[in-house]
């Protein structure tokens, strides 16, 4: 399990964290200047170099989101003009994208964080660019609440795969259902019917946390506290629940762990709106107490799970019951290997869980400090494994930033250099986004700004 170092403070890590901004810069403009976009997005890396994969464009927001954020970092203006005309050239498919449950990956990445920046006052405000972020936010959010499948006891955003589908990682795209709401936005169904979008994407929180997410309890009572399935199946003519499953783990029955990273994440952040709300409100069918509290056990649990189930340095193996893990020997009481031959390492899952660590820590610091101080500690201690090499991309001739990322283990997408290794030593765009959503979350903090949330694109006064 992690070995969360209770002494290395936040503080230490000013110099790492700078160096990680030069690195970060120089990797952006290597990709603007080199890389070829009619071939599609880039997804993941070859030998250093970004390649795309023609499947779904789900990475593009996330490329011209790192431009943002690294202009929010550094305040250089070429960050900023290449992430803000990219969004606006590139970015108005993923809007109206009516076949995938990503948007709030893509959209909010972009359109998002440029509107954060607005009211931040990082960039001037323009209120025809202010009403056009808005509307792209708005739209995108009404899109992706009307991939619908209702069940007995609620209903979710269902997947791609279909409407059977509830995928984990959905958990964390709905944060643009909630924004999409916050700017006072409505889906419109058959008759005008108005659909609320914060009831809807907590409805499907509770169905994630009911069906995800594994407690060891009740129906659950044969599995263990945190874990999670990727998918989960439901009989959409009925409305059941049939089953657990996975696209991109071992098996519906052991924990993908960047899926399981997202439930940490998502749940955590959907922490954070709920203490902005009054106490007395309603969130459709249910209350504010009730959501703090099926959103709570979800991150507890989840969080739990990563702790317990991740070697010592805080980085996962790409999933939890891999099935050649045992010939590590006692692999998580020791640091992670990615160069090993047997189970590659997925770091885009720490970068993503290591925020979902030091949200929850956060939320927790003044009800349960010793819990906090858990969880904070855990997410620094993978943030600090993070800044370092083997996993930070030192070299020039590599495009990408965070090294050891895994993108699909089962289908065998990623990269193998070297004969009788795992695949090893790549990137991904994804990967790359959170480790700077990462860092810029801890540079926030850091720099006493203002706390960073994916709701931070909300004018203060409306919520």
């Amino acid at each position: 399990m992690i070995e969360w170092d209770k002494e290395i403070l936040l503080d230490q890590l000013h110099k790492k964290i700078d160096t990680f901004w030069e690195l970060s810069g120089r990797k952006i403009l290597n990709i603007e200047n080199e890389y070829d976009h009619s071939k599609g997005s880039p997804v993941s890396t070859i030998d250093g170099k970004y390649t795309s994969r023609g499947w779904t464009e789900w990475t593009q927001g996330f490329e011209y989101g790192s431009s943002v954020l690294q202009f929010d970092a550094t305040d250089v203006d070429e960050y900023l003009e290449i992430g803000r005309s990219n969004t606006i050239k590139h970015m108005s498919s993923h809007v109206s994208h009516i076949g995938v449950h990503d948007h709030g990956f893509n959209n909010l990445s972009t359109y998002g964080n440029l509107l954060r920046l607005m009211h931040e006052g990082k960039i001037p405000q323009n209120d025809w660019e202010q009403n056009f972020y808005e509307l792209a936010i708005k739209t995108s959010g009404a899109i992706q609440a009307s991939r619908w499948t209702k069940t007995q006891d609620g209903g979710f955003i269902y997947s791609f795969n279909g409407p059977h589908s509830l995928f984990v990682d959905t958990i964390r795209t709905i944060r643009i259902v909630v924004v999409s709401h916050l700017l006072g936005h409505s889906l419109k169904s058959e008759n005008d019917k108005t659909i609320d979008l914060l009831e809807r994407a907590m409805i499907h929180a509770k169905s994630t946390a009911d069906y995800s997410v594994f407690y060891g309890e009740a129906r659950d009572s044969y599995d263990e506290w945190g874990r999670t399935a990727h998918e989960s199946i439901f009989n959409i003519n009925d409305g059941n629940y049939r089953c657990p499953n996975s696209q991109q783990g071992y098996s519906g029955y052991t924990t993908w762990t960047r899926g399981l990273a997202w439930a940490m994440l998502g749940f955590s952040e959907e922490l954070e709106l709920l203490k902005t709300l009054p106490d007395e409100e309603k969130i459709g069918k249910f209350t504010k107490e009730e959501v703090l509290n099926f959103s709570l056990k979800a991150a507890k649990a989840t969080c739990d799970f990563y702790i317990k189930n991740t070697p010592v340095d805080g980085i996962p193996y790409w999933d939890a019951g891999a099935p050649n893990l045992y010939k590590l020997g006692d692999y998580l009481n020791k640091p992670a290997d990615p160069y090993n031959a047997f189970e590659p390492v997925d770091s885009s899952a720490a970068a993503i869980g290591a925020q979902g660590l030091l949200r929850l820590g956060k939320f927790l610091q003044k009800k349960e400090p010793e819990q906090a101080n858990k969880y904070w500690q855990s997410g620094i201690t993978v943030l600090n494994t993070l800044l370092d090499e083997p996993y930070l991309s030192t070299s020039e001739d590599h495009q990408g930033i965070l090294l050891h990322s895994i993108y699909h283990q089962p289908n065998g997408w990623d990269h193998q250099p070297e004969k009788g290794k795992v695949a090893y030593g790549e990137s991904s765009m994804w990967g790359d986004y959170h480790m700077r959503e990462l860092v810029l979350y801890a540079n926030k903090i850091l720099k006493e700004e203002k706390y960073y949330t994916f709701f931070g694109c909300i004018n203060s006064n409306n919520i």
